[in-house]
C-alpha cells in the first residue's frame, strides 16, 4: 500500500516484480499511510514522530486570567488524552506547566489505574523539578532538557528508543516545537467555554504575516462529552500567493 522509505528494507517491491511476480502498489494508500504514520516519519525525518496537544476554551485560551487551568475541558477528553498518552514512548512538558501544574505525566485509565505502558517523562526547561514534584513518583525516571536545541532533545529521544512523542505544554513549548517545524500531529482539545484574557493557548509561531501562516489539514473532528478533538497535520509552511 505504501512505499518503504527506509534505506535497509526497501525494494522488495522491485525485487518481485524483477523476479516476475506481479506487484501493484498504491492499494489502500491512505489507510496505509495513517497505520505507518510514526514510523514512516522515523524512516523519512530521523526523528520521533511529534505530537502536539493543547485543550483550549473556545475563544482560544489555555488558562484563565490567575493561570488556572484544571479543569478546561470534561472527563470524556481528558480520558482520551491519557489513552493517547499510553501509546506514546515519550511525553514532554515545560518547566513552567510542571510548576503551575503539578502533572504527574503517567497514563491513567478511566478508572484511575496506570495503563501498563507509559511514556517516559520529559521536562524541557533549566528551572530545577521540585523535590515534592509528582513526575518524581513516575514510574519511568524523568529526564530534563533545557531546551535550547530541539532537533537534538529529539534524537537523543530516538536513540533511547522513542517513535512517538506526545508534546503536552504548555503554550511556549508548544508554539517552540510549531515554530521549529518539528510537528507531525495537533490534537487539539476545544470546550465550548470563554476565558478572555490573555493566556492563549498557542504564542509565538513564527508567523510575521498572513502570508506566512501555518497552513493544516484537518483529519477528523470528534465529540467527546461536551467538547471537541480536532486532529490535524501540518501540510506546508507557509500559503501560496494567489494569481489573478
Amino acid at each position: 500500500a505504501v512505499d518503504d522509505p527506509g534505506a535497509a528494507s526497501s525494494g522488495g517491491g522491485e525485487r518481485l516484480r524483477a523476479a516476475g511476480v506481479d506487484v501493484e502498489s498504491g492499494l489502500l494508500a491512505d489507510e496505509g499511510r495513517a497505520l505507518l504514520e510514526s514510523w514512516l516519519v522515523v524512516q523519512r525525518l530521523g526523528r520521533p514522530h511529534v505530537t502536539v496537544k493543547w485543550a483550549q476554551s473556545l475563544d482560544g485560551r489555555a488558562a484563565a486570567a490567575d493561570g488556572t487551568s484544571q479543569w478546561i475541558t470534561g472527563t470524556a477528553a481528558r480520558a482520551d488524552v491519557h489513552r493517547r498518552r499510553s501509546e506514546a514512548d515519550a511525553i514532554i512538558v515545560g518547566t513552567g506547566t510542571l510548576l503551575a501544574d503539578d502533572p504527574a505525566l503517567t497514563a491513567r485509565t478511566p478508572g484511575g489505574g496506570l495503563y501498563d505502558r507509559q511514556p517516559r517523562p520529559v521536562v524541557v526547561g533549566t528551572r530545577a523539578v521540585p523535590q515534592e514534584a509528582k513526575v518524581r513518583a513516575h514510574p519511568r525516571p524523568f529526564m530534563q532538557d533545557e531546551g535550547d536545541d530541539l532537533p537534538d532533545l529529539l534524537d537523543r529521544l530516538r536513540e533511547l528508543g522513542a517513535h512517538r512523542v506526545f508534546v503536552e505544554g504548555g503554550p511556549t513549548l508548544a508554539s517552540s516545537f510549531l515554530r521549529a517545524g518539528l510537528v507531525d500531529e495537533l490534537l487539539v482539545y476545544i470546550a465550548p467555554t470563554l476565558l478572555g484574557g490573555g493566556r492563549l493557548a498557542v504564542t509565538d509561531v513564527g508567523v510575521t504575516t498572513i502570508s506566512e501562516q501555518r497552513r493544516l489539514a484537518v483529519s477528523a473532528v470528534e465529540q467527546l462529552g461536551d467538547d471537541l478533538l480536532v486532529i490535524a497535520h501540518p501540510v506546508s509552511d507557509s500559503l501560496p500567493e494567489e494569481t489573478s
